[in-house]
């Protein structure tokens, strides 16, 4: 058990490496996921139709990343506070802190299935869904929401192993849970001819046997920690924690959602191949922002263990170490991304206009990725720490809320793709110039640690 502790244990070790050696997994997991999307809506699109893919990908996805994706967001507060307690050594809060979160995240995701059964036609409508699309997108969120529980499982028991420094078996799982989607897409599809339904009942169901997987992986535990039914219980210390932590995180990732819808109908005033464009963008330059988010995961978890431990030095040693890797992770990837993009997008269309317009949004976009370094990394650490809020008000009012205000002013008088294009790179800046203003002040280095309260 000695080697298995040497294994998750971030408090130890050359900090650069073990950093690279937690981050791989959960980069290559991102990654996987970003194919397995396109490999989903590829089945829908071709064997099911433009309708189902309609029905499939716009509004109900609107509504699931805004809803779901608020407390998947809220699972970063659990990684905290397990990663702090773990860092410490305190096994007997470990379990709780492991029950606790797992308790709460099944509530939530069956209050919040309860809600989606309910709720998923009046929210369609609320989005102006075409009427073509409306009854299969009613009958696809309703399946999905039945699976929800699982889907609140599955991240809070991924967020909980990497806390614990295990970031491998997530990504396996994983992986096992998309291979398997895929299937059932192709059986239940093209077999059955189950359509829509067919897409919703697989995607269940790979969410059971991941979330099955993970709770297995956990009840098996170790000599340090282990998930028991006795143990599944809301517990107002470790709740608080969560809550205080999660809830700043969920409310971010809502208005990211909030303002990217704003940002769309700017992008839909601009015509069909910037609207098309803009759609495509966003899947060549994908790569990049499931890297980012893999990183700034892995920093977070780091953070929180050290910080526990009171390892103040490898704090400081992994923003260091983490900036710098971030850096040449991303220099690299905006290279290839630029060099590779023309023969890629006229893979993936034949519509040179929407090529060429695609490879400007990129040029606007993509050689500024480094300014995005900073604000992952230093709202990592600040996370790692418990620092919550603070970061979440500047990233809020620099990314969010500056970009709407953009739009209505800048955009609204030039109208041009550029002066959209600058309502990112610009509001990027400003966030990364907030954000080192504040880290460089250095209160979050003085907070009380999560396992001190």
């Amino acid at each position: 058990m000695r080697n298995q502790k040497a294994k998750t244990d971030l408090t130890t070790g050359t900090v650069w490496k073990r950093l690279l050696v937690f981050f791989l997994p959960i980069a290559a997991g991102t990654i996987i996921q970003q194919l397995y999307n396109a490999a989903d809506g590829l089945i829908v699109g071709r064997f099911v139709g433009t309708n189902a893919l309609a029905a499939v990908g716009g509004s109900s996805a609107q509504i699931i990343n805004v809803l779901v994706g608020f407390f998947v967001a809220m699972t970063a507060g659990a990684s905290v506070v397990i990663g702090q307690i773990y860092g410490a050594g305190r096994k007997e809060d470990l379990n709780r802190a492991i029950g606790n979160a797992v308790a709460a995240m099944g509530i939530a995701g069956i209050g919040l299935a309860a809600v989606g059964l309910v709720a998923s036609p009046g929210l369609l409508r609320l989005l102006n869904t075409p009427d073509e699309t409306m009854d299969g997108a009613v009958l696809y969120l309703r399946i999905y929401f039945l699976g929800v529980p699982f889907v609140m499982i599955l991240n809070i028991e991924s967020s909980i192993l990497r806390a614990l420094g295990d970031s491998f078996h997530p990504f396996l799982y994983m992986v096992i849970g998309c291979v398997m989607n895929i299937v059932l897409d192709v059986v239940f599809v093209i077999v059955f001819g189950w359509d829509i339904a067919g897409v919703a009942i697989a995607t269940v169901l790979a969410q059971v046997v991941n979330a099955a997987l993970l709770t297995r992986k956990l009840a098996k535990g170790t000599d340090e920690y282990r998930l028991s039914v006795r143990q599944l219980k809301l517990r107002g210390v470790y709740l608080v924690n969560m809550l205080r932590l999660g809830v700043p995180a969920g409310l971010q990732s809502s208005m990211y959602s909030i303002s990217n819808v704003i940002i769309q109908v700017a992008v839909n005033s601009l015509g069909t191949i910037v609207v098309a464009s803009w759609a495509m963008s966003g899947k060549t330059d994908g790569l990049f922002w499931a890297v980012t988010n893999a990183m700034g995961a892995a920093i977070t978890s780091f953070i929180a263990q050290n910080y526990g431990a009171g390892k103040t030095d490898r704090v400081k040693q992994c923003v260091r170490q983490g900036l710098v890797m971030h850096f040449i992770i991303t220099i690299a990837l905006s290279a290839a991304l630029m060099l590779t993009a023309i023969p890629l997008l006229r893979i993936l269309t034949p519509d040179e206009d929407v090529v060429q317009t695609t490879y400007t949004i990129m040029a606007y976009f993509v050689p500024y990725y480094f300014t995005w370094v900073l604000v992952e990394v230093l709202s990592a650490v600040l996370r790692g720490v418990g620092d919550a809020v603070y970061p979440v008000v500047i990233i809020g009012l620099g990314i969010c809320l500056f970009r709407v205000i953009w739009i209505l002013t800048v955009f609204a008088h030039f109208g041009t793709l550029l002066s959209l294009c600058l309502s990112y790179t610009v509001s990027w800046t400003i966030t990364s110039i907030a954000l080192v203003i504040y880290y460089r002040k250095g209160g979050w280095m003085n907070r009380r640690r999560l396992v001190d309260h």
